[in-house]
């Protein structure tokens, strides 16, 4: 491995590899068919590109999008690697040339799309040359299992049959164990090893918020997001068109794509967009698939997707650079309806089961009250063991408990109307009722005359709908799947006849969304701006996209360690030998220039060492954790990295749940109630585990805050290290 260590570091400047990455390619090198497992921007691209590099003969991607071979192609030949591809966009000097390089040896990659493995001069041209590796990009297309199934990927295992020298790889972001068997069925892999990664993107901030004014909404979103690059993602084309155009109208940066446009439109808005001249893409799902756009901050669905496949290869468009991004998703009951319609179109019944465990599967994460990370990540077949990811708004919300309020007596007048009116109808009629409005059906049902007609007056109909979302997602009541009636669940009788407590709110949540910002690091704004600005004049003239040039990462940490030497500028993540001969000199004379004309204020070396571990080498709640260790206070350390305090405790809880030690002092001087209680509080862990604090707190009505659970928690994990 030492040989790929060494062009690891050299051509693609990065000092060590990513988890699995080694594994991998040692499986590549020693001709070992293999199917990888991993989240956009985790880094699959190299595990083929290292072992190309390697191998005396060729190797082959076959990939879906132009626009994605494209952009890869790009990249590599940036970084001073022969590379080829062979498709309808090229013209025909350029399509004779890369002919002629692939055909001589000269190319050590040759991106195609599967189409094109049908035409007689690439097969040709294949037969001719040695074949070391056969590699299948966005491999969940071969299975029918699969969200994005192309027929086209079915013929790539009689074609990686007619070269059985050649090791066969498959990658995927997604894919659930169903469809990894299905992938290794039929590339007809022999004797394949499988690398799955963590589902787990910790840099994706998640939220889920009820769709009340969809178009406000995005205003308020946007205007958090200036200057960012992102995607909307719209359930039709109609709506794609509408949001654009309101959007353009109040001088937003947009551009429509969906399969209603002719392809010169869809090409030349997405290369716009790829290119940073267009800031927002508004979309279907036609867009995206292996977009290779590394600055993507945010991904707004606007509408509620179909199934989680397609939600997180989506949310996984942003933020390929590891610098925090927002994916943001409003949600809707009459989404569910609207989607509901178009399964129920489908000829087949085994199609029409699908969709619908697919849909119900993508609801349950919308309504879920737990760490969503859990819902999503689970769902691929990955036990996710965190209590807390301090990453998602359900995991920020627990740590406010100041708007809950005992709302039992509002829970038991909604259940009893359930109750009276037979669990037959739908949200909007059981607030009719409870409102007392007297509309025809109503009438026509005689619901008027039931004792609970009207005895919900004292809240408002939004009041109303969001307190029965809470009992939805705590399964209080359960709604119908395929109609949206609601009907009770067998904890319902429990709040009903025996005064269970139910803990809530009853006005609308705000929306919590911290500051986008990278995770963990602090740089110098006004130098990243220089930088990006220098960055998009170069790529204009070279006519590629600007993160083909650098990462957004790789700037932030220009402005942020401040290199003035060729030997401190090859340190930074994603500059190798050929980006420091072609653009080396450039940006170090605006950083020297920067330095020279401003007064830039440096961190202290302990603090600035912390904060580039963090963002760079380790997650950052092991950075705060090992700093707490060290002597540093909750205080201390909540200032440093510009937090709430109870953010710092729940990455101590996250430290100690994987198996470490922390010391109790500076912890147990914050615990307020008595030891009897904190007792009874240790044994609900024993029970009922520590991933979230809901039940507790509930269990115990109310009587012990957030903030105690949270550093029992921690005191609690602590312990059982011992």
């Amino acid at each position: 491995m030492q040989k790929a260590k060494q062009i690891l570091k050299e051509i693609f400047g990065y000092d060590s590899f990513r988890p699995l990455q080694q594994e991998i390619i040692e499986s590549i090198v020693n001709k070992k068919d293999c199917l990888v497992v991993m989240p956009t921007g985790g880094g699959k691209s190299l595990c083929y590109q290292i072992p190309a590099l390697m191998f005396d003969g060729l190797t082959i991607v076959i990939s879906p999008l132009i626009s994605l071979m494209k952009d890869q192609v790009e990249q590599l030949r940036q970084l001073g690697v022969e590379t080829a591809l062979l498709n309808s966009s090229l013209s025909q000097k350029d399509y004779n040339l890369n002919f002629t390089n692939v055909k001589s040896g000269k190319a050590k990659l040759l991106y195609l799309a599967p189409e094109s493995l049908q035409k007689d001069d690439i097969s040709t041209l294949l037969n001719s040359v040695n074949v070391d590796c056969i590699t299948v990009d966005e491999a969940h297309c071969i299975s029918e299992w699969g969200h994005d199934f192309r027929k086209d990927y079915r013929q790539l295992g009689n074609f990686k049959k007619s070269f059985s020298s050649a090791v066969c790889i498959g990658l995927t972001a997604t894919a659930t164990p169903r469809v990894q068997d299905d992938i290794m069925k039929n590339l007809k892999m022999d004797h394949p090893k499988k690398f799955i990664a963590s589902f787990d993107r910790p840099n994706l901030f998640l939220q889920v918020i009820p769709k009340r004014e969809p178009f406000l909404q995005v205003i308020d979103f946007l205007n958090e997001h200036k200057n960012q690059s992102g995607i909307i993602y719209c359930f039709s084309r109609k709506q794609v068109d509408s949001l654009h155009d309101n959007l353009s109208e109040l001088g937003y940066s947009t551009k429509p794509y969906h399969a209603g446009l002719s392809d010169d439109e869809r090409n030349t808005n997405q290369d716009l967009f790829i290119k940073d001249e267009v800031q927002i893409i508004i979309a279907t799902i036609a867009f995206g698939m292996g977009i290779n756009k590394s600055n993507v901050r945010f991904v707004l669905h606007y509408d509620l997707p179909k199934n989680l496949e397609s939600y997180y290869q989506e949310i996984g468009r942003s933020g390929r650079d590891g610098v925090r991004s927002d994916c943001l998703l409003l949600f809707s009951y009459a989404d569910i309806s609207k989607i509901n319609y178009f399964i129920d179109q489908k000829e087949d019944e085994r199609e029409r089961l699908s969709a619908k465990v697919h849909l119900e599967a993508m609801i349950k994460y919308a309504e879920t009250e737990i760490c969503r990370r859990h819902p999503l990540i689970n769902y691929f077949g990955e036990v996710y063991k965190i209590d807390d990811c301090a990453m998602c708004d359900n995991c920020l919300a627990e740590e406010d408990d100041n708007d809950k309020v005992d709302v039992t007596v509002y829970a038991q007048k909604l259940l009893s109307t359930l109750k009276r009116t037979g669990e037959v109808f739908g949200l909007n009629y059981i607030i009719d009722v409870l409102l007392g409005n007297d509309t025809d059906r109503i009438l026509s049902n005689n619901h008027h005359n039931l004792s609970v007609f009207g005895v919900g007056r004292d809240l408002s109909k939004k009041q109303w709908q969001i307190l029965a979302h809470q009992l939805i997602r705590k399964e209080i009541v359960i709604r119908d799947s395929d109609y949206g009636s609601l009907k009770l669940s067998q904890s319902a009788s429990d709040v009903l006849f025996n005064n269970k407590k139910v803990f809530g709110v009853i006005k609308e949540p705000e929306v919590k969304r911290k500051k986008l910002k990278s995770i963990g690091i602090e740089y110098d704004q006004k130098l990243f701006e220089l930088l990006r600005i220098k960055r998009k004049q170069i790529a204009d003239k070279k006519g590629i996209p600007p993160f083909v040039i650098f990462a957004d990462s790789s700037l932030i940490q220009m402005a942020k360690d401040f290199p003035q030497t060729e030997n401190e500028f090859l340190r930074i993540g994603g500059v190798g030998v050929k980006k420091l001969e072609s653009y080396g000199s450039i940006f170090l004379s605006i950083i020297k220039n920067y330095l020279k004309n401003n007064d830039v204020k440096q961190k202290s070396i302990k603090q600035t060492t912390r904060i580039k571990k963090s963002a760079l080498d380790e997650p950052r709640h092991r950075v705060v954790a090992k700093a707490y260790n060290d002597g540093s206070s909750i205080t201390e350390l909540a200032e440093e990295y510009n937090v709430q305090e109870q953010t710092i405790v729940n990455h101590l809880a996250r430290f100690t749940n994987e198996g470490n030690r922390i010391r109790l002092d500076g912890l147990l001087e914050r615990v307020t109630i008595d030891k009897s209680k904190q007792k009874k509080v240790f044994n609900e862990f024993d029970e009922n585990g520590t991933v979230t604090m809901r039940n507790i707190f509930e269990k115990f009505n109310g009587e012990i805050s957030y903030n105690e659970l949270h550093l029992l928690r921690v005191i609690y994990l602590n312990n059982r290290k011992k």
